[in-house]
């Protein structure tokens, strides 16, 4: 029972965007690209879209050995060809350098190329960022079309819960961000180092280093959901990037995760497990009490998945599917971290951190 109660004010608030003033400042769109030519053009036709018009698109181009220049060419944006990478750095941290260093608004929107913004999706951010400054970082609302996608539904709310963002008081400053949106103003960027920061530089996980150096340095973060305005698909390329991906971040984020938050994403996680054997165990002896028991997990599972993706009901009455998935990728990835075995992503092995 502790475990579905952690669940349910867990993720008692998820705040998306709101529409309020958009500020007069210009938006420099920054958007680190390896091998995106499938993705782009959607993130591109998207900011063409735009009620409120970015001052620039730029795309850095990070080595790509596809036509990932030509396509973020041909749809407008400023290309960047990244320069070699120096030691110490990652691939998407020294890209988002090199853009940020070549951007002219006063406000820096990271993207990364896989996510798909609705046409106010800009002047919301903007909104946002105009009302509480600092930070604004979204996670984006996970669109699925491929049955293995779905793996990534349990990660997902996990992910959200272990931010301390999305709780009940008493609430904390995240230590966190959501890499794939991230919003700053110039300025505040610059005071907290960038990805430059040699805390940040070296991170496959650089949305938690850049968050941590915002506390540090005073400036407020706010953590978002994307709703209807920022989506995106996730690992669209099969499962071998979905598990990489995970595997990469999952136990790096959960040594960083606020404790309270972290105390009871873990309750909420065996609870689950528990409510799976358990109700799984009792529909196989046919006991109506148990039968129960699992259909309130599957109910919970629902809420939460209909919240952070379209994951589906069929998702939510399976969900011993992804929540094992998700266990076994959170022990491969903690496991490759206490081997001291650097994670892999886009063909690269990243700095340990």
């Amino acid at each position: 029972m502790g475990g579905w109660l952690a669940g349910a004010w867990l993720l008692a608030r998820l705040p998306v965007p709101e529409a309020g003033p958009v500020g007069p400042d210009g938006l420099s769109v920054i958007i680190p690209a390896r091998n995106e030519e499938r993705s782009l053009p959607h993130l591109l036709d998207s900011l063409a879209a735009q009620t409120h018009r970015p001052l620039e698109v730029i795309v850095v181009d990070d080595h790509s050995s596809d036509g990932t220049a030509g396509v973020a060419a041909r749809g407008g944006a400023r290309v960047l060809a990244g320069a070699d990478l120096p030691e110490g750095w990652t691939g998407k941290t020294w890209a988002c350098h090199q853009g940020a260093r070549a951007a002219t608004g006063a406000i820096l929107v990271f993207l990364d190329a896989d996510v798909r913004l609705a046409p106010p999706a800009l002047a919301l951010l903007a909104a946002e960022h105009h009302r509480h400054g600092g930070l604004v970082s979204v996670q984006p609302y996970h669109v699925v079309e491929r049955p293995y996608e779905r793996l990534s539904a349990v990660a997902n709310v996990a992910s959200l819960m272990g931010t301390g963002a999305f709780t009940g008081p008493p609430r904390r400053a995240p230590a966190m961000a959501f890499g794939p949106c991230m919003v700053i103003g110039t300025a505040d960027y610059r005071r907290i180092g960038g990805h430059a920061h040699p805390a940040v530089r070296p991170l496959v996980t650089e949305d938690i280093g850049v968050a941590r150096r915002c506390r540090q340095e005073g400036v407020p973060v706010r953590l978002l959901v994307g709703g209807g305005a920022v989506r995106f698909r996730m690992y669209p390329g099969g499962v071998a990037t979905l598990v990489e991906g995970w595997t990469k971040g999952l136990a790096y984020g959960a040594r960083h995760s606020p404790a309270p938050a972290g105390a009871l994403t873990a309750l909420w996680v065996t609870g689950a497990v528990l409510g799976a054997v358990d109700g799984l165990s009792a529909l196989c002896r046919r006991k109506a009490a148990g039968g129960l028991w699992y259909a309130a997990w599957v109910a919970q599972m629902a809420w939460h998945f209909r919240r952070v993706g379209r994951f589906g009901w069929a998702t939510a009455a399976a969900y011993p599917v992804p929540l094992g998935a998700f266990m076994v990728l959170t022990a491969r990835s903690a496991l490759r971290r206490a081997t001291g075995r650097p994670p892999r992503w886009r063909g690269r092995t990243a700095p340990l951190s």
